[in-house]
């Protein structure tokens, strides 16, 4: 009975061992890009987070100009342990989409630490609308929108015309 126990308690510290060291070594290089929002008009700014970066970065993508990546929180440990350190481990800056980016998904590539990594389509640019004019790009109603709207509004005073007629009719017998 003493060995299962034994047995158990080893396994738990392995366990607890494997599990911790893959966390240490994760704060040493970018491990993880998020953008919001993941979806942007031309113009929009997207806010840019990374895990990893203790001392900042810089993010780039041919969407926008090189963005500068600034540690978030101040000098205490955080998520780093023992190890000191400039913030928790975690990096975020803003940056703003080009006026003139093509509609389409970007990727964004973060370098920090000496090291870096890309995540492949990490937002969509879409076209931005045309303000001023309602979203429409066209002067008004062509001729034959007007012909059909025409034809449409004829019907409908010939049909209630006939409907009229009838009941009156029947009202007479």
């Amino acid at each position: 009975m003493r060995n299962t126990r034994a047995l158990a308690v080893a396994g738990a510290a392995v366990a607890a061992l494997g599990l911790s060291a893959p966390a240490a070594v994760a704060w040493d290089r970018p491990s993880n890009i998020v953008v919001l929002p993941s979806v942007i008009a031309r113009g929009g700014q997207l806010t840019i987070t990374v895990d990893g970066c203790r001392n900042g970065g810089t993010a780039t993508s041919t969407a926008f100009s090189p963005t500068r990546l600034s540690p978030v929180g101040g000098g205490g440990k955080g998520n780093e342990g023992d190890r000191g350190g400039a913030g928790s481990g975690t990096a975020r800056g803003t940056a703003t989409v080009n006026s003139d980016a093509r509609p389409g998904p970007y990727d964004i590539t973060v370098t920090c630490d000496g090291g870096s990594l890309t995540k492949p389509q990490a937002f969509t640019v879409i076209g931005g609308v045309r303000g001023g004019i309602g979203g429409s790009s066209t002067t008004g109603a062509t001729p034959t929108d007007v012909a059909i709207g025409g034809g449409l509004v004829a019907a409908a005073v010939v049909g209630g015309g006939v409907f009229w007629m009838r009941r009156r009719a029947e009202r007479n017998i």
